[in-house]
């Protein structure tokens, strides 16, 4: 936006954006500074005061690729610090400081991944959390925007103007922060988990929930045993990016046919269609007779919906817990890409709330970072089970299919697990413990079931090729009938 007079400017306007006059980082559109807006919203949020400078510049290193923006100073030093020798050098120590972080691996890889806003806000929160450390720090003029990207427009003619409407005090200390944490900062960035970013970037991260979201990543980030689901997920999702809906018939007009149907628009009518007299041809539309030209393209949504009950009981710790959850997200990924509704519940003692992948997005950091606590009740959570999908069944015509990922000591009645296949297709994969067996009476009932011992869970090799070997037959490519697909696609006891 134009700058005639930063007095013209309302408080929060000229406070936030003459910050940037102390920036070091130049973007080469304004919808890339309008990004930086988001991520300074959602770390105040989080409880990060900084100035918008710092999330800007920093937030930009991690966001696009150094071909997108220019690195020095933006304003020159004296006309905003003075002569002061100090200032000057502060100025210069922070462009240096900028200059390394953009040479960093996290950098690279990370403006490589195209990351989400809410990514950059939890990378940011991680590396600048030190920064941030005093309450009572705070800037002298109000934060508060409504994200504009007219207001980066022609900014640099105003900058000056804008930064010493304010007392700067604020950003003086923070600049002083930096420098003096540089080796914090650069250890902090080379330490950052981002296979947990290239998972997300794979699997995608549902949208819309921001803050929520923003506390499963970082709870995601800061655990270890996350950090293993992440290793072995990536292991084993090159064979199910391979997967691809299956093709059908479209309604829509084309160059070139896949053959007849008789659903369609006027532009696919087959002209023979108009020989019938009118008689005739009324009575073949009334009876849905008539012939239209078909194009091959996807297929409509299957009529079922995939269920994946995730075991998190404390009997899942460690390796089991590690397969379980990667080969849930993998099982998922899978589904999603062949067109499938799917959805993912975790159970210990009690069942939880369905997460939903919605619009091919699955809830990956609520998947990495969920910690059960309750025990393990299995009686109780397909009691309970049952009961939500005969509620649901109400208002829900479609086939359920049931993926569960459990401990082999899943001790469920019979006449539970009979009731569950009543109005579900059911398919388990039961982890051993070391030396264990697998001895339960109701496996005659199971429309399939996989077995993973613990010299398999033990070897990362065997590990992973068994996994691809069980997701090489769940979800189905043929159009057979619900109950056919799924009792072929899941296997046999492996």
């Amino acid at each position: 936006m134009s700058h005639p007079s930063a007095h013209q400017e309302p408080p929060n306007i000229s406070g936030v954006l003459g910050s940037l006059a102390l920036s070091a980082i130049r973007p080469g559109s304004s919808t890339l500074a309008l990004r930086a807006l988001r991520w300074f919203r959602d770390l105040e949020r989080l409880g990060l005061r900084l100035p918008f400078f710092v999330i800007h510049d920093m937030g930009l290193l991690f966001a696009a690729g150094s071909e997108h923006y220019a690195i020095g100073p933006r304003c020159a030093p004296q006309m905003l610090l003075g002569i002061l020798s100090e200032r000057y050098d502060l100025s210069n120590t922070y462009v240096s400081l900028i200059r390394e972080m953009a040479t960093c691996e996290a950098a690279r890889r990370a403006a490589s991944l195209h990351l989400s806003d809410d990514m950059v806000s939890v990378l940011l929160s991680k590396l600048l959390f030190s920064l941030s450390a005093n309450p009572s720090f705070k800037p002298k003029y109000p934060t508060d925007l409504v994200p504009d990207a007219s207001m980066f427009e022609r900014i640099e003619d105003g900058l000056v103007e804008l930064y010493r409407r304010f007392d700067r005090s604020f950003e003086l200390q923070t600049l002083h922060r930096l420098t003096n944490s540089r080796l914090l900062l650069l250890t902090i960035a080379d330490a950052l988990d981002l296979d947990t970013l290239q998972l997300l970037g794979v699997l995608g991260a549902e949208a819309g929930t921001e803050a929520g979201l923003q506390v499963d990543l970082l709870s995601a980030m800061a655990t270890p045993a996350a950090h293993d689901v992440v290793n072995f997920s990536l292991d084993i999702l090159p064979s199910v990016l391979e997967s691809k809906t299956r093709p059908g018939a479209s309604e829509r007009a084309g160059f070139g046919c896949g053959g007849l149907g008789t659903r369609g628009s006027i532009d696919n009518l087959v002209l023979t269609e108009l020989a019938w007299d009118a008689d005739d041809f009324t009575r073949r539309v009334i009876d849905n007779e008539v012939l239209y030209y078909t194009k091959e393209t996807e297929r409509e949504p299957a009529g079922r919906r995939h269920i994946l009950l995730i075991d998190a009981s404390a009997s899942m710790r460690g390796e089991r817990q590690v397969f379980a959850r990667g080969m849930a997200l993998a099982t998922a990924k899978k589904l999603v890409l062949e067109g499938e509704d799917v959805s993912l519940r975790f159970f210990d003692a009690r069942l939880y709330e369905p997460q939903s992948a919605r619009a091919g997005r699955l809830p990956t950091p609520f998947i990495l970072s969920f910690k059960g606590e309750r025990g393990r009740n299995p009686q109780r959570v397909f009691s309970d089970l049952i009961t939500a999908l005969s509620i649901e069944k109400i208002r829900d015509q479609r086939d359920v299919v049931l993926h569960v990922f459990t401990h082999a000591a899943l001790y469920i009645p019979r006449r539970i697990v009979e009731n569950l296949v009543r109005i579900a297709q059911l398919g388990i994969v039961f982890i051993l413990p070391s030396g264990g067996s697998l001895d339960l009476d109701y496996l005659d009932l199971l429309h399939a079931h996989f077995v993973v011992d613990h010299d398999t869970l033990a070897s990362r090799g065997a590990r992973a090729e068994k996994a691809r070997d069980i997701l090489g037959q769940i979800g189905s490519q043929s159009p057979q009938s619900p109950m056919v697909a799924v009792s072929h696609s899941m296997g046999e006891t492996s």
